[in-house]
């Protein structure tokens, strides 16, 4: 397959000219470590954000950084670290769960929208992007939004390109906020709760004023594989506190003395807590080299375990969850079961169930993302054929 890898906007756009004057398809991709990610690709060509690299602006002072798409994620997050900055969102590196290889590219991951355990109390990746420039389906630059919110001039249409998967366009350049890092964290970990118990006692942590950044529950199954197998015997209900040294310190206590109430109570320091929640943000329970179905699960925090009891009376899954339960890490033990997930979801009040991982033939015979309703269906291929007229980016991804 033939790959182009423009090294600037107005090659990227005359490749893209020629390819929508012929009506051929083009595969967008970054880092292409989420390979194999979405529906199949009808496309005998790849075009890559891999050659637009390198930091375009950056003040630590104003907390916004300009980069171009294709500069890999590491790279930018080596910089924001020298200067105690970070993107807030903690996306995820998918190379373990997919088992790919390469190196995750920032336009990749807005591409995506790929957010992590903060998502929850920070935003998405959607919710950092201030600015973007991309070439359209017809060849055109476009330039939306800027690097400081003023107005909500261009940020629908900045929105708008966060999760398209690079069906609207290529992205060539992102601006985004970079908030500071906290200085230091403790987790504190809960042992013992069964999945109803942990969204309780998730629930109740979040209504304390105590800034909880990160919720999320293991299960018996997949516990013992997080930190080397040092985290306490059992379930573990692990909550996150960031922020100054002697505040976290504080606040911990006191999250600790609460939840003390509900079982037994370990606090984890800094170096160990970072570690655990890179392990849940990049699933590691499920890194497992296999194909078996990953599914990824939005619903209410008060349902997931609900969902999860139910698929369990008809089929055997294992799960996992961040975002204070709202967020379900679900693996399949043969099929995807598609259409089954989907109506437990619809049943208990809504939600989506995104396919991660799966077998070719699983691929082929089950849809990646949320079947949208058919009023959205239409504004969405209303909006594709503005960006995308002649149909050439990503054909078939998003279904």
């Amino acid at each position: 397959m033939t790959e182009f890898r423009p090294r600037t906007e107005e090659e990227a756009a005359s490749i893209i000219g020629d390819h929508a004057t012929r009506g051929a398809a083009l595969a967008i991709v970054g880092g292409n470590t989420r390979s194999g990610f979405g529906n199949a690709v009808a496309s005998e060509a790849v075009l890559s954000s891999r050659g637009l690299t390198g930091i375009v602006a950056y003040n630590p002072g104003e907390m916004v950084m300009t980069v171009r798409a294709g500069t890999p994620a590491a790279e930018i997050e080596a910089a924001l670290a020298e200067a105690g900055q970070m993107m807030a969102f903690e996306p995820m590196d998918h190379r373990p769960l997919m088992t790919t290889e390469g190196e995750p590219t920032i336009g990749g991951i807005f591409a995506a929208n790929v957010s992590g355990p903060r998502r929850f109390v920070s935003g998405a990746a959607r919710d950092s992007l201030l600015g973007v420039r991309f070439v359209n389906g017809r060849g055109e630059i476009v330039k939306a939004g800027g690097r400081v919110m003023k107005n909500v001039t261009g940020l629908d249409l900045v929105k708008l390109m966060a999760g398209s998967h690079g069906t609207l366009g290529l992205l060539t350049e992102v601006t985004f906020r970079v908030p500071p890092r906290p200085k230091t964290e403790e987790t504190i970990v809960v042992s013992g709760l069964n999945d109803a118990e942990a969204a309780n006692a998730m629930a109740a942590a979040m209504a304390l004023p105590l800034e909880v950044s990160g919720a999320a529950h293991l299960p018996l199954t997949v516990a013992w594989s997080f930190i080397d197998g040092t985290m306490p015997p059992g379930e573990a209900t692990v909550l996150r506190i960031e922020g100054l040294p002697g505040s976290v310190t504080v606040r911990a206590e006191k999250l600790a003395a609460a939840m003390g109430r509900l079982g037994s109570v370990r606090r984890l320091e800094e170096d160990v807590s970072r570690r655990l929640w890179r392990e849940i943000r990049n699933v590691k329970p499920y890194a497992d080299g296999t194909m078996r179905p990953i599914w990824r699960v939005s619903v209410a925090p008060s349902i997931g375990h609900q969902l999860v009891a139910a698929l369990r009376l008809e089929e055997g899954v294992d799960a996992y969850y961040d975002w204070q339960g709202g967020l379900v890490w679900m693996r399949m033990e043969a099929e995807p079961e598609g259409d089954m997930l989907r109506r437990y979801i619809h049943a208990l009040g809504g939600g989506h169930a995104t396919l991660m991982r799966a077998t070719p033939a699983h691929r082929a015979m089950t849809a990646a993302f949320q079947p949208q309703p058919e009023a959205v269906a239409l504004l969405s291929a209303r909006v594709k054929e503005k960006f995308d007229p002649a149909g050439i980016f990503n054909p078939g991804k998003m279904g």
